[in-house]
């Protein structure tokens, strides 16, 4: 069982794969850091309702709080699940709910992504039509089978193959989230498989960590395919011979975020690959190790439920609280490194 407090023994890929960001900058020409440093200033920004998962459960905070959050941090959208809100859920809204939910959060400017933790039939296809009758530019799923990693990525193709009986027209984008059992290699395989142009890859900043991976040489895998992103950071901690995850405060763990920010601006040659960068502050989220070294090539993933952090056991609402400033918190920081990444790249530029 992992330890949730300091690192044990740093994992290999803290130093073996450190990319110093500003040298990987300076390598740049003068066309790529004058691109960089105008995408990092234009990152197109979504609040993610996972932020305030706490809130949501407990606080009785509503989906169109969470827009009017992204409305007044100057966000481009929101990333929210179908199931955020509880009672207020767009699960629990009527189809005149849902339609009156999308046109308030078109009128404050905003753009709207779903996610869902689920491929399987029913619980995709209902999905897609919540997303559909909010306007939902978006959807979001994962995987959440329990059987051999073959077993898994086999159903998940079968699955995905039938994302054009559910969105004829088009009017959806599909992103695969790497949601900590599968690896960069088997979500590629998933999405060549499937073949369908408008399905693509969601990467998250910690996500590969529990399947045994580096963020960097994750990404280096996932990148062709990835068009939204999930930041975070977190401590990472050894668990049966894995690594388990522990979400902290954005520039407080052992993620390069700039340097995944770097890659992920540059991803697009005529215009940004990446659409949505969402923050997904989860301070408080532990996730254990999926993936073992010790495991053969076709492990079994045991049975496991969606994502939940731990209230804990602090006042309920200094929890709250604290979950609510921490949100704020991660877009200061992110526009933070953002501005860092911008400014480097413009050094290059200046003669």
């Amino acid at each position: 069982m992992a330890v949730r407090g300091s690192i044990v023994n740093k994992p290999s890929w803290l130093t073996d794969h450190d990319v110093d960001w500003r040298e990987r900058i300076g390598r740049l020409t003068i066309t790529a850091r004058t691109l960089l440093a105008e995408r990092a200033m234009t990152a197109p920004l979504f609040t993610h309702a996972y932020a305030f998962h706490l809130n949501f459960r407990f606080g009785g905070m509503t989906p169109f709080d969470l827009a009017k959050f992204a409305h007044a941090q100057g966000l481009g959208g929101l990333k929210i699940h179908v199931s955020d809100g509880e009672d207020a859920s767009l699960d629990a809204m009527s189809a005149e709910e849902l339609r009156t939910f999308g046109r308030q959060v078109a009128g404050l400017g905003l753009e709207m992504h779903i996610e869902t933790s689920t491929t399987a039939h029913q619980g995709l296809s209902d999905a897609v039509a919540r997303a559909q009758a909010v306007g939902a530019t978006s959807l979001r799923c994962y995987p959440l089978y329990e059987g051999r990693v073959s077993e898994i990525v086999a159903r998940t193709i079968d699955d995905l193959r039938r994302l054009q009986e559910f969105d004829p027209d088009g009017r959806l984008r599909f992103t695969l989230e790497q949601h900590e059992d599968l690896n960069s290699e088997e979500l590629v395989r998933v999405i060549n498989e499937v073949g369908n142009p408008r399905l693509h890859l969601l990467f998250d900043f910690a996500n590969m960590v529990n399947a045994y991976e580096a963020p960097l040489p994750a990404l280096s895998q996932q990148a062709p395919y990835v068009t939204d992103v999930h930041i975070k950071d977190c401590l990472v901690q050894p668990d049966r011979g894995g690594w388990a995850h522990l979400a902290c405060r954005s520039g407080t763990g052992h993620l390069p975020m700039h340097a995944m920010l770097v890659e992920l601006l540059l991803l697009g040659e005529d215009k940004p690959q990446v659409v949505a960068f969402g923050l997904e502050e989860e301070e408080g989220y532990f996730a254990p190790a999926l993936r073992l070294p010790s495991q053969g090539p076709d492990p079994v993933i045991a049975a496991r439920s969606p994502s939940l952090t731990d209230l804990g056991s602090t006042d309920l609402g200094e929890r709250l609280t604290q979950e609510a400033t921490a949100a704020r918190a991660q877009v200061i920081t992110i526009r933070a490194m953002l501005r860092d990444i911008a400014s480097e790249a413009h050094l290059g530029t200046v003669v």
